[in-house]
């Protein structure tokens, strides 16, 4: 049992919808209460940053008593444990964005010129945001073939996005942004999240608009979800900013990044460690720029970090990055290789974060293809 970590999720048992509070691998606890009538997260999330704090002080005092009562995950399933309102996925690694770039435009720049002075994003299907352990069906759509003949089909170039997602709690007013100071008066805690793309429909699809039937068809996101109060130990300075945001960005060189370790293992094999210390981008410098045009918060609202990678080969985060566009086939431990997803293949994403007492494990996402 970890009591430095505690994360909140949701299950159906006999039937009924129940929160929990994971306590360790196999084992979480029930909770009860007005919060949790409804066995989602969604009356704690609205209760704001103060209830927040004292029911997780009440939470660990009962763990300790041992007087919640306790349920076996082999023998529950879990569910998406909060509603999620908007869903906003952003481009915050430059090495990721680097290497997208370099892909698409050899000839040309890696970066396109706003990147460095904003947090590029796209909004998202919330409705198609499921749970880990949910099949993901190959989505179909239009193409454009080497010979530049248009078709209509299932993928062939399905692919992962590690992530990081951000769960909001307290909304904010329309027409009032709100600024990086006050990242943690909103937001709740976080989740491990995987943006499922499908490369080939994205690219003929993305100018001159962006992302749309390449990303919509499913989001994966961890059962569990983190609070920020468990992540104290996890904040790090991000890398230098060039050039100096602007002021509603500047967070002034704080400790606003989160030394994160990501996993990433296709059908058990490990294919790369994101690390998200590198990102550019951090989750309050997102949230200030996703309401500074006065876009109002609400609970619920889920916004995702894009894809993590680092600077070395075996820490992209992406199949298009570590196949370098299906140059290079990724080599499995069964002898097979892969460019891009197969039927049948199980991406687990994993990830760490240091703790007061050693390190506390994220609650893992996961999906396989159908």
């Amino acid at each position: 049992m970890n009591l430095d970590h505690l994360p909140y999720g949701s299950a159906m048992i006999d039937g009924r919808r129940v929160a929990l509070v994971r306590l360790d691998d196999e084992h979480a606890a029930q909770l009860n209460g007005p919060l949790f009538a409804d066995g989602s997260l969604d009356a704690l999330l609205a209760a704001g940053r103060d209830t927040w704090a004292t029911t997780r002080a009440e939470i660990r005092q009962a763990v300790e008593r041992e007087s919640l009562p306790v349920v076996n995950l082999a023998d529950v399933a879990l569910v998406l444990p909060f509603t999620v309102a908007d869903y906003v996925d952003f481009y915050a690694s430059e090495q990721h964005a680097t290497n997208v770039g370099r892909m698409f435009r050899p000839d040309g720049d890696a970066l396109t010129p706003n990147w460095k002075h904003l947090p590029i994003g796209y909004h998202g299907r919330s409705g198609t945001v499921v749970v880990s352990g949910t099949d993901i069906k190959r989505p179909q759509g239009q193409a454009r073939g080497a010979e530049g003949a248009i078709t209509f089909g299932p993928s062939q170039r399905l692919d992962i996005e590690a992530e990081v997602g951000f769960v909001v709690g307290t909304g904010s007013t329309l027409g009032s942004p709100v600024s990086v100071r006050a990242f943690s008066e909103h937001v709740f805690g976080i989740c491990l999240l995987n943006d499922w793309s499908a490369r080939d429909i994205q690219a003929w699809e993305y100018v001159p608009l962006g992302p749309f039937l390449g990303k919509s068809f499913a989001t994966s996101v961890s059962a569990w979800v983190t609070p920020l109060s468990a992540l104290n130990f996890a904040w790090t300075a991000p890398p230098e900013r060039d050039p100096k945001p602007l002021p509603y960005l500047d967070d002034g060189d704080a400790t606003c990044g989160l030394d994160l370790q990501l996993e990433v293992r296709l059908n058990g094999d490990v294919i790369s460690r994101p690390p998200f210390a590198t990102m550019y981008w951090t989750g309050a410098q997102m949230l200030a720029h996703m309401t500074v045009n006065g876009a109002s918060l609400r609970t619920g609202d889920l916004f995702a970090s894009g894809t993590v990678s680092g600077p070395e080969r075996d820490q992209f985060g992406s199949m298009l990055e570590l196949s370098w566009g299906g140059r290079d086939p990724i080599a499995l431990s069964d002898g097979s290789t892969r460019t891009f997803l197969l039927d049948g293949d199980e991406v687990t994403i994993t990830a760490t974060a240091p703790g007061p007492n050693g390190p506390i494990t994220l609650g893992d996402v996961s999906g396989r293809i159908v």
